[in-house]
């Protein structure tokens, strides 16, 4: 072996005899047993980042292991690759979304064959192709064919600049996530899945979800949103009443006014002949629809002059129209407590309207002023009539048994969840595989004419979807009729795309969205690892996803991901100066940055620079580090083992240079140990041994829980410990040991080291063996004290007898100077651990 270890000629030696000998590619006929490995597909931008490299180095180091321990690992990668920066793209560069996508994805393959990764390529798919959303295509009108696909008239967000229905996650206070246009509420024809018939199975299937985190599926809960209340009606001073639903009745003696969302018949009933609620109606409509929007937007009102009254004071309460409230949520009313609800609060400070407390922690505080915000706690009912001294809980029950009994409401279960509207209008996205007739009406397109593909001669001069404008795509036949027709010029929501990509990598037949047998064979995953940000909606779409696909008999599995691990993020502090002209930060790269211990300067100026906080990798504050320029200067195994060290996998990583420097050397004193190994050596080293078996038993426990970093700290332990030992042939079989164990996170570095004393490639060896004698120590270590402090330490057989450990103790040199002729009074021994000597 050379002296030294070079990366730059070992990493490409390797992955390319990993690719020759198709090393990671999955046998759907092998009689092992199965694992699923996978990692949350990225989206092709053109860079893999740091990010990407510690995610997909845990689902690396888990693959490699699997393999090691004999199963039959499906470990693969694609390409989430339709949505809106492509079509970004192509406004702002003039290039094609597809040309544009697919060299992206070309450049982040590289990166990620640069890095090593044990994945199987042969299952490589791109959503934005053909022959992966063609399939979509099909499984959609499938779902359409049994009744969980509809179209409805709808109130979206639209961004009057980019022509578009925005998400709700894309609206960001009030201005559409990328032109920062105001975003108005419109009317729309959109198509819908059918998520909330799956409402109550999937509230009920997370609990059999035990190995995914519990803050994950409280999210989800949380977002499907269970509720108990009333939904009861208002009488109207106008004659009428208005229907209201509220899953707090218990606070009904809390209520101080009615408000409705701007499209709510009252509301347009009150706008007749009046231009000023006309106006402030057409406010309304500007601004997001998310619950956080909802949340932190300034509260307006309009007092339409119509009170209702009331169902047990008879008191006249005004109607607003307000900002807050949404048809689309619920009967498109409430019934406004400020006391107990903070959105409430804040309206009813900012009109002055009364604010009750009817909800306290004991009848003495009923007349408690309210600090600056509700309290929607727990507590009794005060200040309510006959509901005074009862529990949040009885009082719920009361007023719905009361509503009931006197027919004016119904006690009623709620859902948060509404059903996924998944119409885009944008031209990079799935088309919806419908055609819309005058005579037929809206018709599916027959499966044998699938798929239907994008036009390639698309303009994107012209704000707005491409699909809308071409000049013949959208023109075509009624299939049913014959008469001409129109295509459907939405396209799906990248959701969809997302929502079932994993079935497709466990199954690729050319005529079919996937094989049900072989589904049942690799499904569901056994580890999806991914970031805490697809929590609720990516989950939550592909469990639904799942979960329908059993329901109409294309597959039996329900949920798709038996195990999920959230990674945290890797973080760099940041590097800026203040610019003097507008007071705005201008961020500097660490490449073009000095770093000191007392602080920072620019390269280019050797001036003084501001150093940040410690915040995630983010381009906009240019605190990102190229993966290929650490791989460049230090090997892929440096990056890969910086990935696992130090931090929790589910914590962040701070990263440093001093830390991927360490790495380096690390790489460079295994190889220099490694180099050590004497087939020939004779001679036992009882302790090594031990030392080593007890590592590779810790070492596999560590790596199933992804505690990564755990198994770094035993490898860093078995190194120390190896090259202090004596040469023997117990040292050459730790060396060979450590090697094994070192393989899924070094691989390249493995594989180099192991061509000198292995067979075969490292990547297809297998685990090393673990005797269970060994895992038993037989040695303990005692501590002797001489009046309680500690004085030395003794190596002996477990289970020595207390005489032997006391002649042992009091024979100790550093025992004796401890005593310094002082009388022996007392010798108190604890078997295997302690001897105390009292004088």
């Amino acid at each position: 072996m050379t002296e030294r270890f070079d990366p730059a000629q070992a990493d490409t030696r390797w992955q390319a005899a990993w690719d020759e000998a198709q090393s990671f590619r999955a046998d759907d006929t092998s009689s092992k047993p199965r694992s699923y490995v996978l990692e949350m597909f990225p989206y092709p931008s053109g860079r893999i980042h740091i990010g990407h490299v510690r995610n997909y180095t845990m689902g690396d180091v888990l693959a490699r292991y699997k393999r090691m321990r004999g199963f039959e690992v499906l470990h693969p990668m694609g390409w989430d690759a339709f949505g809106m920066p492509a079509e970004n793209a192509a406004m702002e560069k003039g290039v094609h979304p597809g040309g544009w996508t697919r060299e992206n994805i070309a450049n982040m393959k590289a990166q990620l064959k640069r890095l090593g990764f044990a994945l199987d390529w042969s299952r490589e798919l791109a959503t934005c192709e053909p022959e992966y959303y063609g399939h979509e295509q099909a499984l959609f009108l499938d779902l359409y064919a049994h009744d969980l696909v509809y179209r409805k008239e709808s109130a979206v967000n639209w961004d009057p600049v980019d022509h578009t229905v925005l998400a709700n996650e894309q609206v960001i206070d009030g201005r559409g996530w990328r032109s920062g246009a105001l975003v108005e509420k419109r009317k729309l024809s959109q198509w819908f899945l059918k998520i909330t018939d799956f409402a109550d199975e999937l509230l009920e299937g997370l609990s059999s979800l035990d190995k995914w985190p519990e803050k994950v599926r409280t999210m989800q809960e949380n977002w499907i949103g269970k509720s108990q209340g009333l939904q009861f009606s208002f009488a109207l001073s106008t004659g009428g009443s208005v229907e209201v639903y509220s899953t707090r009745p218990d606070t009904i003696f809390g209520a101080s006014f009615v408000a409705v969302a701007a499209d709510h018949p009252i509301a347009q009933a009150a706008a007749v002949g009046r231009p000023e609620v006309d106006e402030f109606i057409a406010l309304c409509k500007q601004g997001g629809t998310t619950a956080a929007e909802l949340e932190t937007a300034e509260k307006l009102g309009f007092d339409t002059g119509i009170t209702a009254k009331h169902p047990f004071t008879g008191a006249e309460l005004p109607v607003f129209i307000a900002n807050f409230v949404l048809m689309d949520y619920g009967t498109g009313a409430v019934m406004a407590v400020p006391g107990h609800d903070q959105r409430d609060f804040e309206f009813a400070t900012k009109y002055d309207l009364p604010i009750l407390r009817v909800v306290a922690a004991s009848a003495a505080d009923a007349d408690k002023p309210f600090d600056g915000e509700s309290e929607a706690g727990d507590g009794i009912l005060v200040k309510s009539d006959f509901l005074d001294g009862m529990s949040v809980a009885d009082a719920k029950a009361a007023v719905i048994a009361r509503a009931e009994s006197e027919s004016w409401g119904e006690g009623k279960t709620v859902w948060r969840l509404r059903d996924w509207g998944v119409s885009r209008q944008r031209y990079w996205g799935t088309p919806i595989p419908f055609i819309h007739c005058e005579v037929c009406g809206v018709v599916p397109v027959p499966k044998k004419h699938l798929p239907v593909t994008l036009p390639e001669d698309v303009d994107f001069q012209t704000p707005g979807n491409p699909l809308v404008r071409h000049p013949t795509w959208k023109h075509v036949d009624c299939p049913q009729c014959g008469a001409p027709a129109r295509r459907e010029t939405d396209t799906l929501d990248t959701f969809v795309d997302s929502s079932w990509y994993f079935l497709r990598f466990a199954s690729q037949p050319g005529d079919r969205p996937f094989d049900p047998v072989k589904i049942a064979e690799w499904l569901p995953v056994e580890q999806y690892i991914g970031g805490i940000e697809h929590a609720i909606l990516h989950l939550l779409y592909a469990r639904f996803w799942t979960r329908a696909l059993a329901r109409i008999g294309k597959i039996e599995v329900k949920e798709p991901f038996g195990s999920l691990f959230t990674q945290g993020m890797v973080t760099h502090e940041t590097y800026f100066r203040i610019n003097d002209a507008n007071g705005q930060p201008v961020y500097f790269t660490p490449g073009e940055v000095e770093r000191r211990s007392d602080g920072a300067t620019l390269k280019a100026d050797g001036a003084p620079i501001e150093v940040g906080r410690v915040i995630k990798m983010s381009k906009s504050k240019k605190n990102v580090v190229d993966p290929d320029e650490i791989v460049a200067n230090y090997g892929a195994d440096a990056i890969r083992w910086f990935m696992l060290s130090d931090s929790p996998p589910e914590r962040d990583l701070p990263w440093s240079e001093a830390g991927i420097e360490g790495c380096g050397r690390f790489v460079q004193r295994l190889w220099r140990l490694f180099g050590q190994f004497d087939a020939a050596a004779t001679g036992e080293d009882k302790a090594l041994d031990r030392k080593a078996h007890q590592t590779v038993d810790a070492a596999a426990r560590d790596i199933e829980s992804l505690g990564f970093n755990k198994t770094v700290a035993r490898i860093y332990e078995l190194t120390g410990a190896i090259e202090k030992a004596a040469p023997s042939a117990s040292r050459s079989t730790a060396i060979r040991t450590l090697l094994l164990l070192v393989s899924p996170m070094m691989p390249h570095l493995a594989e180099e080291a192991w061509s000198s004393i292995g067979e075969g490639l490292i990547a297809d060896a297998a685990w090393p063996p673990v005797d269970p004698a060994l895992l038993v120590d037989d040695e303990v270590t005692v501590a002797i004290q001489v009046k309680g402090k500690l004085r030395d330490t003794v190596t002996v057989p477990k289970g020595m007898p207390k005489e032997e450990l006391e002649a042992l103790a009091l024979a100790s040199e550093k025992v004796q100077r401890a005593l310094d002729g002082a009388e022996v009074r007392k010798v108190i021994v604890v078997p295997d651990r302690l001897v105390n000597i009292v004088a």
